[in-house]
C-alpha cells in the first residue's frame, strides 16, 4: 500500500519526503527521475501513483476528499509551459510535453481510476482533447471540467481544466466540457460555449459539474465594503468563507487589492528557500478545487 511520487525537482522532492515524514501525504517513496525513464514494471505493487507530484497536492487532496491511502489511483499534473498563454507558445512540440510518456505508463499499468490537470488556456483545450482520445482509445470513460479557485471560496483564479479517467465505466457519447464554476472575468455557463472535449463516462460530465457548482455556490465571496477600489464597480473584495476566509488584504500600487496569510509582513527580503518555496507554490494544484473534484466522482460512484 505504499504510493510512488515522481517529482524531477530537486526542492520539490526534499518537501515531498518532509511531508511524508510528517504524515500530511501517503507514505510512499519518491522518485527524482525523468518521467521518461520510469519503466511499466517498476510501478508493480504501488497503490498510489503521483506523477509530476511537485508538494503532494493530489495526495493531500485525495485524503481531504475521503479517498483512503490504499484505494488505487494514479494523478497527474503534466507541465503546463508548453499550452500556457505565458510561456513561448511550443505546444505539442515543446519537449516538456510529457503526456505521451505518462499515457504510456498509464495504458501499460492500466490504473482503475487516474485524474489530472492543466492551463485552462486555448492550448490547453486542444491538449485536453489528445487526453481525451488517447484514454478513449485505451478504454478509459473520461469527464473533463473547467474550475477555478475562486469557485472554492479563493481570492484569486487560477482556472484549470480537470479530468478523470475510469477504466470500469461504459463510455458514452461525448459531452461539452462541463463548467459553471464562477470565474472573475469569463462566467462560463453550460450552454454550449466549449467545443465538445470530454466524455461523459457515467455521467462524469455533467451531473458531477451541477453538483460541485451547486456546492459552491454556497461558498461565494460574500458583502463588501466601499474603501479603495480594485474593480469598475467600486467594491473591495470580502472575505471569503472557506479556508482563505482570515487573509489579510493589501491595496497595492497598482490600484489592486491582494490577499495575503494574516499578518504576514509584506517584503520578501531575506526570506530562506525563497525560490524554491515560490516556485513550490507556483507548480502546486489549489488543493480544495481538487478535493471538489474528487467528491464529485466519488459521489457519482456511489450512486
Amino acid at each position: 500500500m505504499t504510493a510512488y511520487y515522481n517529482e524531477n525537482d530537486h526542492k520539490a522532492a526534499a518537501w515531498l519526503r518532509e511531508l511524508i515524514k510528517q504524515g500530511h501525504i501517503a507514505v510512499g517513496d519518491v522518485d527524482e527521475r525523468s518521467i521518461e525513464d520510469v519503466a511499466p514494471n517498476e510501478l508493480a505493487g504501488y497503490t498510489q501513483c503521483h506523477f509530476f507530484a511537485g508538494i503532494g497536492g493530489w495526495s493531500y487532496a485525495l485524503r481531504r476528499a475521503g479517498w483512503p491511502d490504499d484505494r488505487p489511483v494514479w494523478t497527474g499534473s503534466c507541465p503546463c509551459q508548453p499550452f500556457s498563454a505565458a510561456g513561448e507558445g511550443a505546444g505539442f512540440t515543446d519537449e516538456r510535453h510529457l503526456w505521451p510518456a505518462w499515457f504510456h505508463l498509464i495504458s501499460q499499468r492500466r490504473p482503475p481510476v487516474v485524474f489530472g490537470e492543466q492551463v485552462a488556456s486555448k492550448d490547453g483545450l486542444s491538449w485536453i482533447d489528445l487526453v481525451q482520445a488517447d484514454l478513449e482509445g485505451s478504454g478509459y470513460a473520461a469527464g473533463a471540467f473547467d474550475l477555478c479557485a475562486a469557485g472554492v471560496g479563493a481570492p484569486h483564479i487560477r482556472q484549470r481544466l480537470y479530468f478523470v479517467a475510469d477504466a470500469n465505466c461504459a463510455q458514452r457519447p461525448r459531452a461539452r466540457i462541463a463548467s459553471g464554476i464562477y470565474t472573475q472575468h469569463n462566467p462560463i455557463g453550460r450552454d454550449g460555449s466549449f467545443r465538445a472535449l470530454a466524455d461523459s463516462g457515467c455521467e462524469l460530465g455533467q451531473r458531477g459539474a451541477e453538483k460541485s457548482s451547486t456546492k459552491n455556490e454556497a461558498e461565494r465571496i460574500e458583502g463588501a465594503d466601499d474603501d479603495k477600489s480594485c474593480s469598475s464597480n467600486g467594491s473591495r473584495p470580502s472575505p471569503t468563507n472557506g479556508h482563505w476566509r482570515d487573509a489579510d488584504w493589501l491595496y497595492c500600487t497598482d490600484g489592486k487589492w491582494r490577499a495575503v496569510e494574516p499578518s504576514t509582513f509584506p517584503l520578501a527580503h531575506g526570506s530562506s528557500a525563497r525560490v524554491g518555496r515560490l516556485r513550490g507554490y507556483g507548480n502546486a494544484i489549489v488543493a480544495p478545487v481538487a478535493q471538489a473534484f474528487i467528491e464529485s466522482y466519488m459521489e457519482e460512484k456511489a450512486a
